[in-house]
């Protein structure tokens, strides 16, 4: 399909940064920004409070299947956040929705949905809520199967990445700023735990995409990042 404007798929493991430069990204293009790590999280959190297991897959399918079908999530555009989600309530006749987008950046979430995004049967149903949104292209996408499963033909692909350490130091730094006891070293093992989920899983798993540019960020300051990406893209647009 020929598209005016490309599709960035950016995918990294967890810490690399990728929400905050897909914002940057999305802003300084003027693309439709699209966090399909959003999607999960929200998914795991719903799950945790109607009492669905993270390792029961086809119960998380249902459960997706069911909020995609009463369209339940909705994703707002924030100048602070990026993505603001927003979940129906129940009874969901009133049409009353509430703000989830800081309960999704828990770490037990974060965790979750790690977890939830490792079972086909929620990939698949999420899967195609992330074509839709961004087959038409003008859109910025992260995540963690981007460039290899979603838009394995996206014009722009990038895999950012940073050294374990680094990407557990920044992961820190904004917990801490939000108030939140946590050590540096229970952080690191998170990091490395969800490392090895991601990249272990039987489904979509963690890994580079063909014709990917690899990022990374380890000695690089946030604006040296986005400007290396962005002059990237808009040498890919200009082709």
């Amino acid at each position: 399909m020929s598209r005016t404007r490309p599709i960035v798929a950016i995918d990294g493991p967890a810490g690399a940064g990728k929400s905050t430069v897909a914002r940057r990204l999305a802003d300084a293009l003027g693309y439709v920004l699209v966090d399909t790590g959003a999607m999960y999280r929200a998914v795991a959190l719903v799950a945790k409070r109607e009492g669905v297991a993270w390792s029961d897959g086809p119960a998380l399918g249902e459960l997706a299947r069911g909020l995609v079908a009463k369209k339940a999530l909705s994703f707002e555009r924030d100048p602070g956040l990026g993505v603001r989600v927003k979940l129906l309530r129940a009874p969901p006749e009133d049409g009353a929705r509430e703000d989830i987008s800081e309960a999704i950046r828990m770490p037990d979430i974060a965790q979750g949905a790690s977890t939830v995004s490792a079972h086909g049967d929620v990939r698949s149903v999420l899967l195609e809520l992330q074509q839709l949104a961004g087959r038409g292209g003008g859109v910025v996408l992260e995540g963690r199967d981007i460039g290899t499963v979603v838009f394995p033909d996206a014009e722009v692909k990038f895999f950012l990445t940073a050294s374990a350490d680094v990407r557990a130091r920044r992961r820190h730094s904004e917990l801490v700023a939000k108030g939140q006891t946590v050590t540096f070293e229970e952080t690191l093992a998170d990091v490395k735990q969800r490392d090895a989920q991601d990249e272990g899983r039987a489904v979509a798993p963690l890994k580079k995409a063909d014709g990917a540019v690899l990022v990374d960020s380890t000695d690089l300051t946030f604006e040296e990042t986005v400007a290396q990406m962005l002059e990237h893209v808009k040498r890919v647009s200009a082709t």
